[in-house]
């Protein structure tokens, strides 16, 4: 069956195990990005150096990519998406592996600075080359 016991140790053959898997749904990111879950940014991250596909979560977007009211001509999406995408470029140069945490600075309606946390990963794409996504923690 692909399983064994040894003692305390159990071994899974994982080719095995889901040779015979019944596939419930899938969901692709090509689907994620039609219905707007993610936001595909991959033009903009290859001027900030990002060789890979890349797309951030709406809830990204959403709360801090989009110009909050009240600072609409002082900032901009671009703007504010470029410093996502540069910080994620200069924290991916340190990574040790696929998921990364880095900070960006966000102006807040109120005027104010405010560290925002970001989450990135690097996984396989739905061809398995690799991709990119950006997002807030809690997002998946």
């Amino acid at each position: 069956m692909g399983l064994e016991i040894e003692g305390n140790k159990v071994e899974i053959d994982q080719e095995d195990f889901w040779k015979d898997a019944e596939v419930i749904s899938t969901y692709t990111r090509a689907q994620a990005i039609k219905d707007g879950v993610l936001v595909d940014v991959s033009d903009a991250a290859k001027g900030a150096g990002i060789k890979y596909p890349v797309a951030v979560t709406q809830n990204l977007w959403g709360s801090w990519i989009e110009v909050p009211e009240g600072l609409e001509g002082i900032q901009d999406e671009t703007g504010r998406l470029w410093d996502v995408l540069w910080m994620f470029s200069i924290a991916a140069r340190k990574a040790t592996s696929d998921h990364l945490t880095y900070s960006v600075l966000f102006q807040t309606k109120e005027r104010k600075m405010k560290e925002v946390q970001i989450n990135a990963v690097c996984g396989p794409g739905g061809n398995l080359d690799p991709v990119i996504t950006i997002m807030l923690p809690g997002d998946d």
